[in-house]
């Protein structure tokens, strides 16, 4: 399995960024993804999970209301939509799949390589 995560950028405070990740190797549909991040110096947090049906989706609550997660299996390509950024938000991203949709790193097999979400203030 091969994950591509593309869309990260810098952006002022406020603003908006949608992020990609785009899968091959497997069937896409018969699993969950979720996002990751890593700021410098920290250990890697959950963002956001998604079932593989696209029907149920969890949040941490540090992005509750401003980010969502989604996915199109028939482009096998999981999304996240990030609005009202702040600065805490800079990180690299990461997109993982696995067998459950749970906000534990371990629980996904397989990780894309990241990529870079910087917010200025």
């Amino acid at each position: 399995v091969q994950l591509q995560a593309s869309g990260g950028g810098l952006v002022q405070a406020g603003g908006s960024l949608r992020l990609s990740c785009a899968a091959s190797g497997r069937t896409f549909s018969s699993y969950d993804m979720g996002w990751f991040r890593q700021a410098p110096g920290k250990e890697r947090e959950f963002v956001a999970s998604i079932r593989r049906n696209g029907e149920y989706f969890y949040y941490a609550d540090y992005v509750k209301g401003r980010f969502t997660i989604s996915r199109d299996n028939a482009k096998n390509t999981v999304y996240l939509q990030m609005n009202s950024l702040k600065p805490e938000d800079t990180a690299v991203y990461y997109c993982a799949l696995g067998s459950r949709a749970t906000s534990r790193p371990y629980d996904y097999t397989y990780w894309g390589q990241g990529t870079q979400v910087t917010v200025s203030s």
